[in-house]
């Protein structure tokens, strides 16, 4: 980008953003009473924060006190003072995810617990597939709440097929009592500039009609070298509640693009670890991007039909269009840093749309509480998908030294109709679920137990004639059981049985041989396994002391993995199913709160042991899971300086162990830390408090891989460089 196009669209921003400073304002003369009050209040709403409630799918919203699993919601403020650019910056705050990219894309995808969550099995307000499912602007939600455990039974299967370590639930901003007028300018380094407004309103007779609308667009390079980003979201929420019926609608727009952005490096069988290049390296090539565009949303109701009896239903479309030229960088020296590069180029569209309803209903008898949740759910997607993949380029490339190269045209792998994608799957995942929670001795133990029956059926169609190819149709049951013993006042102990579920495999025809020579037959040849499922055995403990809030919890999983075996009494032939296991054991801890007045803290860490058993053949038996962290380690704090009232300092330590890197376990990423830190400054303009805001990620400007997660294969994720983010809000 030319200097005088990015002093234009510098320009641009900043008059967008502030526009409302350069109207007429009327001088106010404030006593320096009003003025304190003003600053106070504005700090305290400022306050990054994580609250200990949030959305227990069919069970509905509660506090993490009350419920066998661990939940907790990070809001808006963290969201506006942290200025991130995407889902996965917001969630850099959790001691128990890290977020990678997917596989030769810039979608971010999210490891829970050592499971991949990616980003179509992110929930909109408790709907599976409306959201965006590459990247997310987290500037339209008012929280991002994050569940740790499998939820087969509370939100349904996962279309994608993953999120079996934990689930993340977007919450869109709506109409609060007090009026919001926001607008806000930004910059990151060196180049990206933006504005945003937020404007809310309740009116009617005691507020019962509520308004919300909030945009963001944001466009220029950001710290990697020379890799393009721009954001264009506009959301709105009406939202209605009086008495007994309470009625929302959302409806957002997203469009992203990523431009020469920076891909994961593929490894393949190389012998050792290349040193990381520095982190502002973009071995990427600048022909390639992603474009990215969506319109979502929901309409939702409840109603009381008696005091502690309600109903309720929601219903969430998604329309989504993505194309893109991307490339993969496969290492081929790793002392010299020679890659070779190959390319496609992949349009998609997706038509998705969810439903809910159910019934929620609290009683007691005989001194015994109980609250009934029955209802079901259904998704149905639908993806239109091509592709056309090249082969490598003719020229050489370099890690260190990255050069453009030019891109391959001879086709090796195409489907589909490239100007006009038609449906190469179609999903339709239905269930009905119920459950009772039991509360004794005035809801100190609370004792739930129910069960959801999950039907999973997706046709796949041939990618050259678009005729039907094959189709899946199993169902399951999943159950859950979960426990919660509250002793004492601000404590709360708690234990979990629940399920995920992912659609099963086909069973091939032939697979090898276990004691070599020729492929042996396979006697299930063309069976469609039942969904598999993945067990989780949970224990943990939650506190209140004073402003702090404490949780710990102790977790297995068990995860069903498609393996060939010998068939049983035969030597000659084999069978498939679900023999095979990963086994994720693993400690997390977490701490949020005020420590003192004016010091808060979000911080934790967790250990996952995360083995391979029951592997085919006995090959890699024991081995660790490839990308998991041994352990993870997060520290936020912020600090309310008091000799300068209006001062907020901030600092963050991110800390990641040692990672497998391949299945043999022969590579290893070495551990790595990240410190960022940050301020801001409230002001008083004409009566109204002006928030200034700084912050700087990676300080030390550390080079390290971050990650070899992936649910498609290991691949390097280089650690995000030094970067420099500046906003200015106003609340008018």
């Amino acid at each position: 980008m030319t200097t005088l196009a990015f002093r234009r669209r510098l320009l641009l921003a900043t008059s967008l953003g502030l526009a409302p400073l350069s109207a007429p304002v009327a001088a106010q003369e404030l006593a320096g009473d009003d003025e304190n009050l003003i600053i106070v209040t504005a700090q305290r709403a400022n306050q990054s924060g994580v609250e200990q409630q949030g959305s227990v799918g069919v069970l509905g919203d509660k506090d993490a006190a009350d419920v066998p699993f661990s939940i907790r919601s990070y809001n808006a403020a963290l969201i506006l003072n942290q200025q991130p650019q995407t889902l996965g910056q917001v969630l850099e705050n959790d001691p128990t995810i890290r977020t990678t990219t997917g596989f030769g894309i810039a979608g971010e995808l999210f490891a829970i617990r050592g499971f991949a969550l990616a980003g179509d099995d992110i929930g909109y307000d408790g709907l599976y597939g409306i959201m965006p499912r590459q990247l997310v602007a987290p500037e339209l939600y008012e929280s991002v709440q994050v569940l740790n455990g499998s939820t087969a039974f509370l939100n349904g299967a996962a279309p994608g097929g993953t999120g079996i370590g934990g689930s993340v639930n977007l919450i869109p901003k709506r109409a609060t009592d007090d009026a919001i007028n926001r607008v806000t300018a930004g910059f990151t380094g060196p180049e990206h500039v933006g504005g945003s407004f937020d404007i809310a309103r309740r009116f009617g007779g005691g507020g019962q009609w509520g308004i919300r609308v909030n945009g963001t667009a944001r466009a220029g390079d950001v710290a990697i070298d020379d890799e393009f980003r721009s954001t264009y979201v506009l959301g709105a929420a009406i939202d209605y509640n009086s008495g007994p019926l309470r009625a929302s609608f959302d409806l957002a727009y997203q469009r992203v693009k990523v431009a020469h952005f920076r891909p994961k490096l593929s490894v393949n069988s190389l012998a050792v670890i290349p040193d990381a290049p520095d982190a502002d390296t973009n071995f990427g090539q600048p022909w390639q991007y992603t474009t990215l565009r969506d319109i979502f949303g929901q309409a939702r109701v409840e109603y009381d039909i008696a005091r502690d009896v309600m109903v309720y239903a929601a219903f969430g479309a998604r329309d989504g269009a993505e194309e893109g030229v991307y490339s993969t960088p496969t290492l081929v020296d790793a002392a010299t840093g020679e890659i070779t590069v190959s390319s496609s180029f992949i349009p998609r569209t997706d038509n998705n749309e969810a439903a809910t309803a159910g019934l929620r209903a609290r009683f007691a008898t005989g001194g015994v509480t109980h609250e009934v949740n029955a209802g079901g759910s259904i998704n149905w997607l639908v993806n239109r998908n091509a592709f056309e993949f090249y082969a490598l380029s003719a020229e050489s490339n370099n890690l260190y030294a990255p050069v453009t190269v030019t891109p391959s045209t001879t086709v090796t792998f195409v489907g589909g109709d490239l100007d006009d994608p038609f449906p190469i799957g179609r999903s339709r995942l239905t269930s009905g679920f119920l459950s009772d929670t039991v509360g004794f001795w005035d809801d100190r133990i609370l004792l739930t137990a129910g069960v959801r029956l999950q039907s999973i059926n997706t046709k796949s169609y041939s990618n050259a004639t678009g005729a039907l190819t094959s189709e899946y149709d199993e169902d399951k049951l999943t159950p859950v059981f979960g426990l919660v013993v509250k002793p004492a006042d601000g404590l709360s102990l708690y234990a979990n049985r629940i399920e995920a579920l992912v659609q099963g495999a086909v069973a091939p025809a032939s697979g090898a041989n276990p004691s070599g020579g020729a492929p042996l037959p396979v006697t299930n040849a063309g069976e469609v396994l039942a969904p598999f499922v993945s067990e989780q055995y949970e224990v943990g403990g939650k506190m209140t002391l004073g402003g702090i809030d404490l949780s710990l919890a102790a977790f297995q999983i068990d995860r069903e993995t498609a393996i060939l075996r010998l068939a049983p009494g035969q030597t000659d032939a084999l069978e498939f199913g679900p023999f095979g296991i990963q086994r994720n054991r693993g400690v997390e801890f977490t701490v949020a709160g005020e420590l003192t007045k004016g010091l808060r803290l979000i911080a934790g860490g967790s250990v996952v042991d995360a083995k391979l058993r029951r592997t085919q053949n006995g090959v890699n038996e024991g081995a660790q899971a490839v990308g998991v962290p041994e352990y993870l380690l997060n520290a936020n704090l912020e600090w309310d300086v008091p000799f300068i009232p209006a001062l907020t300092l901030t600092g963050r330590v991110v800390h990641t162990g040692e990672q497998a890197a391949n299945i043999d376990n022969t590579l290893f990423l070495e551990e790595w830390t990240r410190f960022d830190l940050g301020a801001r400054y409230v002001a008083v303009v004409g009566g109204a408090p002006l928030t200034f805001r700084v912050n700087l990620d990676n300080v030390a400007d550390a080079d390290y891989w971050a990650s070899a997660f992936d649910s498609f294969r290991p691949d390097l994720q280089l650690g995000a460089p030094r970067t420099f983010k500046a906003s200015v809000t106003y609340d008018f």
